[in-house]
């Protein structure tokens, strides 16, 4: 299958947490330009720049069953909604991809366990529906009181009374979902959902890799995002199991950028020349997969990379404040690029340390390449070392993995001076289709019909 041959061209500095590989960092620094002053501190004696190569460092860095579709408004959300309130569920993309980032995840990967296609067929139009009534903050079927004490309840019960707090449910279907002996899918694999290759210094743990399926479940109240997965899994009881899940906190990147940015564990600001969900020029280049590149049931959907990141959070705990600024290029307050006073003021990059993680990641240091990202950070417990089991659960949607992840990985991969401090640990590839368009669509019709 040919490839549409994409236009290159200058992007936005952006961060963009990936990459594992240990490389030598820090470097002293020329006096020059800084962001304002901190705390009685002139910043310009500790923002300095030094001279690399003629230029100055820079930062910066049953179907439906049991269970009744409720249709919740035609057309893609807008890019915010109200505190609380609902996000539309149908549309012609699917909601959680350009849509305003809640502040809380649940993602689940699925095995599919049976072996019948129609099983299959009758399990994404149950979940479909469920969706549907989920992000309106609605029960599903007869919900979680009745009618009869003597049968299990619909629906769980613990969102009860819970507003739908911007929940988005995302689903998309993973590389093993085509395989031969299977669900007859096997020509119908576009070649964008092609395995990604090992990088360097990767340490995936299987058990937390992969899957057939996903759901993406975004809302601003854990509970709510906790409920809707957990009771797709129920209605998929017998047909599919959870592979892994993650919870995540705390958005590290946001599609509106009129709000204020936010960071990661290592406190850096994130994300602050991501995709905007409004800027449809830049959706439809990077995000959305256009008609006739690839097969007719991905038009309008996109490529979901994700990958669980481990940050070594002690170690970075005890690095200077001035190398952690080399690290990223970028001032840990501000947020400024080197030499630059303000978080969004554009990055001069030969300014930087070549291994400064704004510079590899930088559109320009990749040929143009843009991904739309919707992280999370994560802390599950501690590894038995007493070290917090912490990091980025990096979520990045785009038109072809091809053309984005895999070129910028493989860059940061071979020179971030970030790897010295993170690693990634789990990494799944999903085809995010196009949007339910309405009542009677469903989640990959065009795929299994």
């Amino acid at each position: 299958m040919t490839r549409a041959k994409r236009p290159s061209g200058a992007g936005d500095g952006r961060s963009d947490e990936n990459g594992p590989a240990t490389t030598e960092h820090g470097a002293a620094r020329a006096a020059g330009a800084g962001p304002p002053e901190r705390a009685g501190q002139p910043v310009a004696s500790r923002r300095r720049v030094l001279a690399w190569g003629g230029a100055g460092l820079a930062l910066g860095a049953g179907a439906a069953g049991a269970v009744t579709a409720a249709v919740a408004g035609e057309g893609q959300a807008p890019p915010a909604e109200p505190a609380g309130g609902s996000v539309p569920f149908h549309g012609p993309h699917q909601a959680g991809i350009a849509t305003a980032v809640p502040d809380r995840l649940h993602f689940a990967a699925f095995d599919v366990t049976t072996k019948d296609r129609a099983a299959l067929v009758a399990l994404l139009k149950e979940w479909t529906a469920a969706a549907a009534l989920l992000t309106r903050g609605r029960p599903v079927g007869e919900g979680a009181f009745g009618p009869s004490p003597q049968a299990p309840p619909d629906d769980t019960g613990e969102a009860s009374g819970l507003r739908p707090a911007r929940l988005t449910l995302t689903f998309g279907v993973g590389p093993g979902l085509f395989a031969e002996d299977r669900f007859g899918l096997h020509g119908r694999r576009p070649d964008a959902l092609a395995d990604l290759p090992k990088f360097p210094g990767d340490n995936l743990d299987p058990a937390r890799s992969g899957g057939d399926l996903c759901v993406q479940a975004c809302s601003d109240d854990p509970q709510v995002a906790v409920h809707a997965i957990r009771n797709l899994a129920r209605i998929g009881f017998g047909k599919v199991s959870v592979r892994w899940s993650q919870l995540g906190f705390g958005k590290t990147s946001s599609t509106t950028p009129q709000a204020q940015t936010p960071r990661n564990l290592f406190g850096f600001k994130d994300g602050t020349r991501n995709i905007s969900g409004t800027d449809t020029a830049a959706l439809d280049r990077h995000v959305w997969v256009p008609a006739g590149e690839g097969p007719d049931w991905m038009t309008a959907g996109s490529y979901l990379v994700a990958r669980r990141i481990r940050m070594h959070i002690e170690t970075w705990d005890r690095t200077s404040l001035q190398e952690q600024e080399d690290i990223f290029g970028r001032d840990k307050g501000a947020g400024a690029p080197v030499g630059k006073a303000h978080e969004h003021d554009a990055p001069f990059l030969k300014a930087m340390l070549p291994t400064a993680h704004v510079r590899l990641a930088h559109p320009d240091s990749n040929g143009g390449a843009r991904m739309l990202r919707r992280g999370y950070s994560f802390t599950d417990g501690t590894d038995g070392l007493g070290r917090l089991d912490a990091g980025l659960f990096f979520l990045a949607y785009q038109r072809d993995p091809r053309d984005a992840f895999v070129p910028v990985q493989r860059r940061l991969a071979r020179q971030d001076a970030l790897n010295e401090y993170i690693q990634h640990v789990g990494s799944a590839l999903f085809a995010v289709p196009p949007g339910v368009r309405d009542q009677d669509d469903w989640w990959g019709r065009e795929l299994l019909s």
